[in-house]
């Protein structure tokens, strides 16, 4: 049985939760290996619409087991509010596992993160101010606090201890903020510690041998490839791997495991955020992009930047993945239009350049190079398959197809669940 990565290539907000949801019907278990509460998914199940923030979309699949895996940084509180609104709603939460290797976001880290956005001024990234990036910089300079440590208060103590050690200087000295104390931090972490224990686990094993057994896992990325740390437009990125290697990384199976790798991409493109951004529309035409596809953030509820389709981005989230297959969401939003844009290539310094600039500042001033496709004027909607698509939207999928170098396997035409179009089954047999 499969282990399928499901992931972004555009900059985030694509549908990824819809596919992975759609997945999990077939599925044993959905893993989300990057990111924190800093990216969201909704998912639309009948009538009923889910935000979720931390959780992976697998846990609105009765029998999906969904498991939080040690490349995630967790806000506890963020977590079991997220999980007791689940419950209030009559969804089964009792499933969920978290890797005891997943790193925790401290209070502190909140703050450092908020403060350090102000400081940069027209510098600055435009993170969610959730305390992330900082976190995953603990990680890396070996300070950061993991679960496992929540049940072990010496060992929290001494952790907190150094971290602070760092930061409050910073804080008083270049901030003008109060110190932060060791009891606060300890205090504001281990009050969740009771209800977690049942829920950490060795996730990588369980996964392992979960495949073994011959089950389906799929690996659910948050943000996407072209916010990846190292592949993406940094520095205006995320802090976590949300390439297909970082699945791999962030949750302990091998790539050797690993026997499909789907990428979203929505049938327009929408980015959050500061950063480079070549086919963003600045008229009025973009304005009636995010109001038809609602593009507001579904964790921060920051309008969206929006912008046609871009096939060079597309095409390198193609190569940097390793993609097999692409889902390709809110077909029916480009509805109505006469002529569609799509971006084939870049004008930089009167060059034409076919695929992605590997200097920043070339990318930055990178000019789209369009061709115009015919729209369609009929409701989609209610389309099951590819024939029962008008031929504007038929030619478009395949122009799409083509000059992205990866089929188009699923095509959403609505909001709900069942609003899709399936050409290639994303689960290998």
């Amino acid at each position: 049985m499969p282990a399928v990565v499901v992931l972004g290539a555009q900059w985030g907000d694509e549908g990824k939760g819809k596919a992975t949801d759609q997945l999990g019907t077939a599925t044993d278990y959905v893993v989300k290996f990057n990111g924190g509460n800093n990216a969201g998914h909704t998912v639309v199940v009948g009538d009923e619409q889910y935000a979720l923030h931390l959780l992976p979309s697998g846990i609105l699949s009765p029998g999906v087991v969904p498991v939080i895996g040690n490349g995630v940084v967790i806000d506890l509180e963020v977590l079991f509010r997220e999980v007791d609104g689940l419950i209030a709603r009559g969804v089964d939460t009792s499933r969920l596992l978290v890797s005891s290797n997943a790193h925790v976001i401290a209070g502190y880290n909140r703050t450092l993160d908020k403060v350090t956005e102000r400081f940069l001024g027209a510098r600055k990234i435009g993170t969610t101010g959730r305390g992330i990036g900082p976190t995953y910089a603990d990680k890396i300079n070996r300070i950061g606090i993991r679960v496992q440590d929540l049940f072990d208060t010496d060992i929290l103590a001494q952790k907190v201890h150094g971290a602070l050690a760092q930061k409050n200087p910073m804080f008083v000295k270049v901030y003008n903020r109060r110190a932060v104390t060791v009891d606060e931090t300890i205090d504001a972490l281990v009050r969740f510690a009771d209800r977690l224990r049942p829920m950490v686990t060795d996730t990588a094993l369980l996964l392992n041998d979960a495949l073994d057994a011959g089950r389906t896992v799929v690996f659910e990325g948050g943000q996407a490839t072209m916010l990846d740390v190292d592949h993406g437009t940094y520095p205006f990125v995320t802090s976590s791997s949300a390439t297909a290697g970082g699945a791999c990384t962030g949750s302990g199976v091998g790539p050797t495991r690993i026997d499909r790798v789907v990428g979203v991409a929505k049938a327009y493109t929408t980015r959050v955020g500061e950063g480079p951004f070549p086919t963003e529309l600045h008229d009025a035409k973009g304005t009636w992009l995010r109001e038809a596809g609602h593009e507001y953030g579904t964790t921060t509820g920051r309008p969206r930047r929006t912008g046609w389709y871009d096939s060079v981005v597309v095409r390198y989230a193609g190569r940097t993945n390793g993609l097999t297959d692409l889902v390709l969401t809110k077909l029916d939003v480009l509805t109505g239009l006469d002529k569609i844009p799509v971006a084939v290539a870049y004008e930089i310094n009167g060059r034409r350049v076919e695929e992605m600039p590997d200097n920043q500042s070339d990318f930055h001033h990178a000019v789209p190079v369009y061709e115009y496709f015919d729209g369609w004027g009929s409701d989609i909607s209610r389309a099951r398959t590819f024939e029962d698509l008008p031929p504007g939207a038929r030619a478009y999928i395949t122009a799409l197809e083509e000059l992205s170098k990866t089929r188009i396997s699923v095509i959403g035409v609505g909001a709900d669940r069942e609003a899709s179009i399936v050409r290639h089954d994303l689960l290998p047999r």
